[in-house]
């Protein structure tokens, strides 16, 4: 038994399960590093068109104009980067910013140089600059780069819009061949199955796996704007 605790007078059945425990967690951890291996070895996805994104001034604070056209394929920062987008509930059918992704977004604001180190990052939402970038000043987002695409296919493609703009938070990465095509590599939705909702990117915030770590764990508690 490998003790985690030097307290005093801990009962023996509760040193007992919190061994139980201890292993449980440790296969639990080998069982997410043999998921992630198999991520990892996901085979060649396929060429995705170079879409268009709207963005301000780099220093949210700086206002909102001038707004400028990229892409895609031009938020690779260098070769051989992998591109992360996560996609905000934020625009269309979503006329108030989504609470989770706010939550979300705000750890990513404060990781995000770390992220950087890595791989490029962004936050691509269906508002316009003008309310996202409002959001971001509100939120003290500074370190985040922030893109609209409410006029193109981006989120519909990969899933995080439908028909109607109905937004869903998703997270997708992509990567860039060497005659710069980019691919998409991976995608994940909250929506996992028809009875998995809410759960397909707890990973990503460290606050429900905190949560869990609690006697009443995360039961129904869900994030709001106003703190």
């Amino acid at each position: 038994m490998l003790r985690q605790t030097r307290l005093p007078d801990e009962p023996a059945d509760y040193l007992a399960a919190r061994e139980e425990l201890r292993l449980a967690e440790i296969e639990l951890m080998r069982h997410r590093e043999r998921v992630a291996a198999q991520r990892r070895a996901l085979p060649q996805g396929p060429a995705v068109d170079d879409y268009v994104f709207i963005e301000g001034p780099a220093d949210v604070d700086a206002g909102d104009s001038p707004v400028r056209e990229t892409t895609l394929g031009k938020l690779f920062t260098a070769p051989d980067r992998p591109l992360i987008v996560y996609h905000f509930m934020y625009g269309k059918s979503q006329t108030e910013p989504c609470p989770m992704c706010t939550l979300w977004t705000d750890g990513y604001n404060g990781v995000a140089q770390h992220i950087a180190r890595n791989a490029d990052f962004v936050i691509a939402a269906a508002a316009d600059p003008p309310a996202l970038r409002q959001l971001a000043r509100d939120r003290g987002w500074s370190r985040l780069r922030l893109l609209s695409c409410g006029d193109s296919t981006f989120k519909y493609d990969l899933g995080s819009e439908d028909k109607d703009g109905e937004q869903d938070s998703t997270i997708s990465v992509f990567t860039r061949d060497g005659d710069g095509t980019v691919r998409h590599r991976y995608s994940a939705h909250p929506r996992m199955a028809e009875d998995i909702k809410e759960r397909g990117i707890d990973l990503l915030s460290p606050v429900w796996n905190l949560l869990d770590l609690t006697p009443g764990g995360r039961d129904d508690w869900y994030p709001r704007l106003d703190y």
